[in-house]
């Protein structure tokens, strides 16, 4: 089965170009209607996708050949139509540097994470109560299932068989399964949770609870929630090390990044003004990624030895980001 959008007299190109792909960062720059690509080599913008509405949730295939975005705008439908309002997905070539497709989906679309096959798209709508599964094969389409009220943050396991969605309006995860697309259990999340990552053996979910300022730990097996830390009001941003060792988080009231030794316990804070927001320790790079919420700007930090490497000015303000290839 082909990936849609592939044109078969340029796959050999695709596939040149790939064998010389270099890794970047792919950034969804909200308000600016741009989708940014960042080289973590130099630190600075070399690209930028135009023509984007207001994209807040963001992720590459596998094989680099695609970058997704999902938009916050809700389109509205005319008057007597009682379907939900809709939002855009974009699927953008990024050597091409232009929107290949685009697709349409229930409600604003808060994040997105990509199965590791690179044929699903998960989209959270927190409007709509669910989630959105785009076909990246064969005809394509998008379908929909319920999950809970404020779906905000998807994470998926490494083979692919489940996905799990908080729902940040009634305190819960969703577990999913990715052959039935169907949920087969309700996990604690803490009091709101929004960003979700898996433990490296993936035996335990962290969920950041932003109202309560707290981080929690969640036993998959038992779905309950076995400890918690504070971060501090407007708890946002999470993500692990790429060794699984650390877990990072930002508040954006404290304004700073956090780094939390899952061994020891032990803790490091950094100051960062203004308002940290969302991150990414992106896996090769040694780096951690941090965007403001009220500047346009992210910072660069070495997490070995705990500084800014450097500031990137951007347009709009950082949302999702993912690794990519280009």
């Amino acid at each position: 089965m082909k990936r849609i959008l592939i044109i078969p007299a340029l796959a050999a190109g695709f596939i040149s170009t790939a064998a010389m792909a270099e890794p970047v960062i792919y950034v969804a720059a909200g308000s600016a209607n741009k989708v940014l690509v960042i080289d973590p080599k130099t630190n600075t913008i070399v690209k930028e996708f135009n023509g984007i509405s207001n994209p807040h949730a963001l992720v590459a295939t596998a094989d680099g050949e695609y970058v997704i975005a999902g938009s916050l705008t809700e389109k509205k439908r005319k008057k007597g139509d009682d379907r939900p309002p809709e939002s855009t997905i974009y699927i953008i070539h990024p050597v091409h540097g232009h929107v290949m497709s685009t697709m349409s989906a229930p409600g604003m679309i808060h994040h997105q994470a990509i199965t590791p096959n690179s044929r699903y798209v998960i989209s959270t709508h927190p409007t709509q109560g669910g989630i959105s599964y785009a076909d990246l094969e064969g005809e394509g389409g998008v379908k929909t299932i319920k999950t809970g009220s404020g779906p905000n943050y998807t994470v998926i396991t490494r083979d692919g068989k489940n996905a799990y969605v908080s729902n940040s309006g009634d305190n819960s995860i969703s577990e999913i399964d990715l052959k039935t697309w169907s949920v087969t259990r309700t996990l604690e999340g803490g009091p709101d949770p929004e960003h979700l990552a898996l433990s490296q053996d993936e035996s335990k979910l962290f969920a950041i609870n932003a109202r309560a300022g707290k981080l929690s730990v969640i036993d998959v097996k038992t779905g309950d929630v076995t400890d918690s830390w504070e971060i501090g009001k407007g708890a946002h941003g999470l993500d692990l090390s790429e060794d699984g060792q650390t877990v990072f988080a930002t508040s954006k009231k404290r304004e700073v990044l956090i780094a939390i030794d899952l061994a020891s316990g032990s803790r490091r804070e950094m100051s960062l003004s203004p308002a940290p927001y969302h991150l990414e320790a992106v896996a090769g790079t040694g780096k951690v990624y941090v965007s403001s919420s009220k500047e346009s700007k992210i910072w660069v930090i070495d997490p070995k030895s705990w500084k800014v490497e450097a500031e990137i000015a951007i347009p709009g303000n950082g949302h999702q980001m993912a690794l990519g290839d280009l």
